[in-house]
């Protein structure tokens, strides 16, 4: 016995020397502990010596977060006493001097305290102190999260502001997220986060803040818990005001297209609700409102040479409006804006036009020389005719042949 109390103390004082580590007696494998309500909770003690070589003594106790303490159970190696009021609420365990809580309330949440001294039998007269503290919580799961928001309606940017909050029915030490678009959300000038987070507050609210929004509760004994996703919907534009056209050439805010040609021009926005649009035509003297729609069909033959245009967009809601200015110049551009490339160089249709024209004349006059100038048919139609007929002919058809290349 006293070899191996000697071969203890000689290994821990001499771990201690090398390496600043304490050895230790007795071991506890969590000092923290995250309890769930109504579960059992097991306090674990390690013994780190041969319990048949030493007397032990010791106590558990408990002090709440009130700073109250109370004795739990006193013990020695033979036999406990456990504290009347906790007979049905805790076991203790021999021989390493575990506690087992039977059933967590949230009275059981604080401290617990472990003090025990050893005495080797060889070593009478020295008592060796060991003391541990475990802090224990207890928390209830968390429900699923509710999520509400105020005003339920749609709202308009930069004129509202928008609160959410997210409450559970059951839970403790609940800690809230809030996320958009499954995108968490952090605070921000406009996002704030009020109430432990439970409380999300935009002001003013922006056509960015548009989307789903969902809170997640987790606390130290639960999984994160998602609410279901709410829309925001923020009315907002016009943005971004273009006015487009697949057809004739465009440079800037000049479109050009041919005499005679029919062109649609389009007009969009970014808005919510959709936009109302206006077709206005300017002149020096009047501006002019054409038609109401995102779609302008002009004419070109009924136009001057030039003509000033301008869309109006305006979201009925929020009394916002845009304008986008572009001018109408009708000039020849061909038969149409494309163009066909050969070496690098531009050709114009009316150019292919011109060479595919020729190529065919040229076909259609080598084909008829031949015909006219075959020797055969030209013999043939001499010797053909009356003889009274030959002899006036004979000079022509012999022209003829000669005309023709003999």
């Amino acid at each position: 016995m006293e070899a191996t109390k000697t071969t203890v103390l000689c290994f821990c004082s001499v771990l201690f020397f090398l390496t600043d580590v304490s050895c230790e007696l007795v071991h506890v494998r969590s000092l923290v502990h995250f309890g769930t309500i109504g579960r059992p909770l097991l306090l674990s003690v390690d013994a780190r010596f041969p319990l048949e070589e030493a007397e032990i003594q010791g106590t558990w106790s408990h002090t709440k977060l009130n700073g109250a303490r109370t004795t739990l159970v006193s013990f020695n190696k033979e036999s406990e006493i456990m504290n009347m009021m906790y007979l049905k609420h805790l076991h203790f365990r021999h021989p390493n001097a575990s506690l087992l809580i039977v059933k967590l309330n949230k009275d059981d949440e604080g401290y617990y305290h472990l003090s025990l001294n050893i005495e080797f039998y060889n070593q009478t007269g020295l008592i060796i102190k060991e003391e541990r503290t475990i802090y224990v919580t207890v928390d209830e799961p968390v429900s699923t999260p509710v999520i509400e928001k105020k005003p339920s309606y749609a709202v308009i940017e930069d004129k509202a502001n928008v609160t959410w909050t997210c409450s559970v029915e059951k839970g403790t030490r609940v800690v809230f997220q809030w996320l958009r678009d499954n995108a968490a959300l952090t605070p921000s000038k406009r996002y704030h986060f009020i109430q432990d987070n439970s409380t999300l507050l935009i002001s003013p609210v922006r056509k960015e803040d548009k989307g789903t929004y969902r809170c997640a509760a987790t606390n130290p004994v639960s999984e994160i818990r998602k609410s279901r996703g709410v829309e925001l919907n923020v009315y907002y534009g016009p943005y971004n005001l273009e006015v487009n056209s697949g057809q004739g050439l465009r440079t800037g805010e000049v479109f050009t297209i041919n005499p005679g040609e029919l062109v649609y021009f389009e007009c969009q926005a970014d808005s919510n609700p959709p936009n109302s649009y206006v077709w206005i035509s300017k002149s020096r003297n009047a501006t002019q409102i054409i038609t109401e729609g995102p779609r302008l069909e002009v004419l070109s033959y009924k136009l001057a040479q030039t003509e000033e245009y301008m869309c109006r967009a305006f979201n009925n809601v929020t009394k916002k409006q845009d304008e986008a200015q572009f001018t109408l110049v009708v000039a020849s551009l061909g038969t149409g804006k494309e163009k066909y490339t050969h070496d690098g160089k531009s050709v114009s249709p009316l150019a292919v036009i011109a060479v595919c024209s020729s190529f065919i004349i040229g076909f259609m006059l080598l084909f008829l020389l031949r015909t006219i100038c075959h020797p055969k048919r030209v013999l043939m139609s001499i010797y053909n005719r009356p003889f009274s007929t030959q002899k006036q002919s004979h000079l022509s058809d012999a022209a003829k042949i000669l005309w023709c290349g003999g």
